[in-house]
């Protein structure tokens, strides 16, 4: 009698323990992307403020407006789904990339190895990007964000029971 009580309680207390730690961990979850989306907003109204008092904006500012705008839709997109967007953070470096392209090219005039250098690195990430897309249709995710496994005795695929 006095096992299974205690074994009851540690139950209980498991479960409390669980209860509060993903409470704890969904507050920083929420924290941190209030934090992320703030700096972001922060960061873009700098930038456009800067742009206005410079009284116009060229190429390299509407490209950081650009990242701002893909940042902010990857904390937006994380925070509806619980699911961090690759494609996005593909989509922001070849953003800067061709951000640094312009302003290389701007500042010295002159097609270089650089520029070869830049303009192959924004291909391979439109490749990854090409690669993601296709394995993500192919193989998408489960329910619960995991992915489907053939049953041992099904050879369609079935929901993990997770």
């Amino acid at each position: 009698m006095k096992l299974q009580w205690a074994d009851n309680f540690r139950q209980r207390v498991n479960a409390l323990a669980d209860v509060l730690g993903n409470l704890l961990v969904d507050a920083f979850h929420y924290l941190a992307l209030f934090a992320i989306g703030a700096a972001t907003v922060w960061s873009a109204v700098v930038a456009f403020l800067a742009m206005a008092a410079k009284g116009h904006a060229s190429i390299d500012d509407i490209l950081l407006l650009f990242i701002y705008l893909e940042l902010g839709a990857m904390v937006g997109i994380y925070f509806k789904t619980n699911h961090m967007p690759v494609r996005f953070l593909i989509y922001v470096a070849m953003t800067a990339l061709t951000r640094m392209l312009v302003s290389d090219v701007q500042t010295h005039h002159r097609p270089d190895q650089g520029v070869v250098l830049i303009t192959g690195a924004i291909l391979l990430l439109a490749l990854a990007t090409l690669v993601v897309r296709y394995a993500s249709s192919k193989y998408p995710a489960g329910q619960a964000g995991e992915r489907e496994r053939p049953h041992p005795e099904n050879p369609s695929p079935q929901p993990s029971p997770h």
